[in-house]
């Protein structure tokens, strides 16, 4: 199984990260602009997507496999959609932020340490306050409401927090960055370096990590 698995599940992992490197190298190159960047930006996660999905294994963690699924579809059409609106990116991304709540929700931790209460607790309230900070608009500050339930969510999951809790936190740096491009705060050349790396990395620590739990690969907690 673990040959198979090998020949006709993980290229997709693979070719999920040839693209979200192809993106990152050629968004500001001619070859990289209009229809071909776009596909590169949603075949990111959207392979990551596909990639779960042949990996969720049949039993009664297939319903979580799928939240996951689910998750990822959404981020991966937020993806795409941001390029052409940034409201309805936004709202893509809000709508996938949810399922992944949903997710982490069905996956408590039964028994959270005061450490991860407080971590947890600092997510979900900090994440809206510094997306507001950066940005001065009150709709990103909506949004970060939706993007801190998630992180907050993924910390006090039974998850491996060093990996889906890590992750879920550097989805946060990413769109910290974007904010701060919209406020005062004069960070670059850090958003053009970062956003991307950072945002892509949390999407595949959380996918492969909730994936090995799913498995049985990796303990939960």
């Amino acid at each position: 199984m673990g040959k198979r698995a090998l020949i006709e599940q993980r290229p997709w992992l693979l070719a999920s990260i040839a693209a979200a490197i192809a993106f990152y190298f050629l968004r500001d190159n001619p070859v990289g602009e209009g229809v071909w960047g776009l596909a590169l930006k949603g075949a990111s996660v959207g392979l990551l997507a596909f990639y779960v999905a042949l990996r969720v294994p049949q039993g009664k963690h297939r319903g979580d496999g799928y939240l996951l699924v689910g998750a990822l579809a959404l981020a991966a059409a937020g993806d795409v959609g941001i390029e052409l609106d940034f409201m309805i990116g936004g709202a893509l991304f809000a709508a996938a932020h949810c399922v992944a709540v949903l997710l982490y929700l069905k996956n408590r931790h039964k028994r959270p340490s005061p450490t991860q209460k407080l971590i947890g607790l600092s997510l979900l309230i900090g994440t809206p306050v510094v997306s507001y900070a950066l940005s001065g608009l009150p709709e990103v500050a909506i949004y970060g409401a939706f993007l801190g339930a998630m992180a907050s969510a993924a910390w006090m999951s039974h998850y491996p927090r060093y990996r889906v809790g890590t992750g879920a936190v550097l989805f946060v740096l990413s769109d910290w960055l974007i904010f701060s491009r919209m406020g005062t705060l004069a960070l670059e050349p850090l958003p053009d370096l970062l956003i991307w790396p950072l945002y892509y990395a949390g999407q595949v620590m959380i996918a492969t990590g909730i994936v090995q739990c799913l498995r049985g690969e990796q303990p939960v907690r």
